[in-house]
């Protein structure tokens, strides 16, 4: 589409009226003028109607998106191999570029963006072995620049009134945003994960002050107050250091928190900290502050962990899913439903089925419909008529559709591999609460309208 066509965005609004089964929507986000109306006689009786869903958090892993939340379409949407090839140094992930920049410009984005775009693919990224870069811009310029734990399967761009999040949001999927700390008894260093989820990002230190932290061996009753002294200094330098990590945590955010080091001082600090830091730790033996580490036997370990994280991450979402689908609660499937459920706001975390290598997704040939607003969508162009969208209408493929909605309101997206869930059209949603007017996954089952069911994917 031509530059300013339709200008489908992902708009703010400071007006906008309240809209009933919509409390989900973030705050500032303007709700689309009518939705379908739950049939509840009062509003007290509307608000006892809507049923809180546990667990009280899922996963949220697209809160670097934020950016996005406010820009003017049209986006240019660019996924990059930045993997260095050691013969052809910086300027491989240039030349991937070029070739994407022809085809953008056949599609009519601006050349001041394409050219902003190229000096930041040209610029070496600093990071060694295999890794991707998504690059997305609206009319102004960049917004959003990170780099990927692992390269697409094939560089691509997209020109079109929305941003194309999929593949965002299948990176970080696989992408663990962590804190290492490596503990002693004098103090800790603390190392975050960069962007991809390797260690690179930044570096801390933290002391605690408090250096008599080595025992005498000598008897006596001089040595028992030394002792005392000794390890009342380990306790406090512990407590600096949890100190520290509840401060920083709070800030940062990070998703896990690996602890490595002295024995005693991990048990110490472990202790010291509070609750939500000691939720995120996880011990990992093998590392210290002191030289001497065998750095891959650690590695390997650190490895594991975040894999072990990851599958954790997944299947707490998934066995939600599972879990509520039965119920015919809190979970529902099948295109038309899930995007009934985005509309109102009730998607907690979106789950898209993987498909088998080589073989198309069960979404490829699906597309839905998209007003300016991101909880503006429908099957048709019809169902965004009856919400009150008039103008701005755009027919996009359905998963750039879905993951926009899901962005809109603070949802999280999961990726069911191995057929370990049962989704009809190759999508569900995990809802955050339930009313009379959420869809009944009974029906699917009960109904001898087959035509509904295109796939399922089961275990």
């Amino acid at each position: 589409a031509p530059e300013g066509r339709g200008h489908a965005d992902l708009n703010r609004s400071s007006g906008g009226s309240p809209v009933a089964g919509n409390s989900a929507v973030p705050q500032g986000w303007r709700a689309a003028a009518r939705w379908p109306k739950v049939e509840v006689s009062s509003p007290a009786a509307r608000a006892a109607s809507r049923v809180p869903l546990e667990p009280k958090a899922l996963p949220m892993k697209l809160k670097w998106l934020k950016p996005l939340l406010g820009r003017t379409g049209p986006f240019t949407t660019v996924y990059l191999d930045a993997t260095r090839a050691e013969t052809a140094g910086n300027t491989e992930a240039a030349d991937r570029w070029k070739g994407l920049r022809r085809e953008l410009e056949h599609t009519g984005a601006a050349a001041r963006v394409l050219d902003e775009i190229g000096e930041r693919a040209a610029r070496p990224t600093g990071v060694a072995g295999p890794h991707g870069r998504v690059l997305i811009a609206d009319r102004e310029g960049v917004c959003v620049d990170r780099l990927l734990a692992e390269p697409p399967a094939r560089s691509s761009a997209m020109f079109g009134p929305v941003p194309a999040l999929l593949e965002a949001a299948r990176a970080a999927d696989q992408t663990v945003e962590y804190l290492l700390v490596q503990v002693d008894r004098q103090g800790a260093d603390l190392f975050w994960s960069d962007t991809t989820g390797h260690l690179g990002g930044d570096h801390e230190v933290i002391e605690g002050g408090h250096d008599v932290v080595h025992k005498m061996r000598e008897g006596g009753m001089s040595t028992g107050r030394m002792e005392t002294r000794v390890e009342d200094s380990w306790e406090r330098n512990a407590e600096a250091v949890a100190a520290g990590l509840d401060r920083r945590v709070a800030v940062r955010e990070p998703e896990l928190i690996l602890v490595t080091g002295d024995v005693r001082a991990v048990a110490l600090v472990r202790d010291a900290v509070g609750q939500r830091v000691r939720e995120l730790l996880v011990e990992v033996p093998g590392g210290s502050r002191a030289e001497g580490v065998k750095v891959d036997c650690f590695r390997q370990k650190v490895l594991a962990a975040l894999d072990k994280f990851r599958t954790r991450r997944r299947e707490q979402v998934l066995s939600l899913f599972r879990q509520e689908q039965g119920r015919d609660e809190g979970a529902v499937t099948e295109l038309g439903d899930v995007i009934e459920v985005l509309r109102r706001g009730q998607v907690r975390e979106l789950v898209f089925a993987e498909p088998t290598p080589g073989q198309a997704s069960a979404l490829a040939r699906r597309t839905v419909w998209v007003g300016p607003e991101p909880l503006q969508i429908g099957l048709d162009r019809a169902e965004l008529t009856t919400i009150g969208v008039t103008d701005g209408a755009e027919e996009l493929p359905a998963d750039v559709g879905l993951v926009r909605a899901a962005l809109g309101q603070d949802a999280g997206v999961t990726f069911a591999v191995d057929g370990s869930v049962e989704l009809i059209d190759g999508v569900g949603a995990v809802l955050r609460w339930s009313d009379q007017g959420t869809p009944s996954e009974s029906l699917v089952s009960q109904s001898a309208d087959r035509a509904r069911i295109r796939e399922v994917v089961k275990p």
